[in-house]
């Protein structure tokens, strides 16, 4: 590749690279901050994600059935929040802290619940749920009445594409002036 070429292409990475990141600026600065917040969010004092208890048994076999767990877990949101949903998204066993994590759907709030007694150990608000979603995209695809995942995964296509593209023009930008100043070394006269 000549000197015109590589300058030529350097010119076409420089106005690839300026215009994607104006295109993509705002989505770019979301996926940053909040990736930095999930990043912390185990080491964020419960503040980003409520911290895991600990219950008084890490004995399967002394725990309580897991349909009387769910029932004490809901109990505890409605006692708390009448208005809230009390339909379960999912359970999150974790017999090596003796605890169970109850999810709902519809809000970010966790009840976690000894297993071997039924205590109602934590209730609070998972803030990493809505971080996620916001990182992901799929934060827009209730609002806009999209199903399947789709929003999310041509969203993530996209980003992951731009970020390639970033990738590959920024080394470009950085290393096609190195090439360019290498060349015009070697093609100067000799004294």
């Amino acid at each position: 590749m000549n000197t015109k070429q590589q300058a030529s292409l350097l010119r076409t990475f420089r106005s690839l690279h300026r215009y994607t990141g104006a295109l993509l600026f705002f989505f770019f600065f979301w996926i940053a901050v909040s990736g930095l917040f999930l990043g912390w969010k185990k080491h964020s004092g419960g503040a980003i994600l409520p911290s895991t208890q600990r219950g008084t048994s890490q004995s399967l076999t002394e725990w309580m059935p897991v349909d009387e767990l769910a029932n004490r877990a809901i109990a505890a949101l409605e006692a708390a929040d009448p208005q809230a949903g009390t339909t379960i998204d999912r359970m999150d066993l974790r017999p090596g802290k003796g605890v169970v994590k109850v999810r709902f759907e519809g809000h970010h709030t966790e009840v976690q619940v000894d297993g071997a007694t039924g205590e109602v150990l934590q209730m609070a608000t998972r803030h990493s749920d809505w971080l996620e979603a916001l990182h992901d995209g799929s934060i827009v695809e209730g609002p806009l009445g999209i199903g399947g995942g789709y929003f999310k995964l041509v969203y993530t296509t996209i980003m992951a594409l731009a970020l390639l593209i970033f990738t590959i023009t920024g080394f470009w930008l950085w290393y096609g002036p190195k090439r360019l100043r290498a060349a015009k070394r070697h093609r100067k006269p000799r004294d």
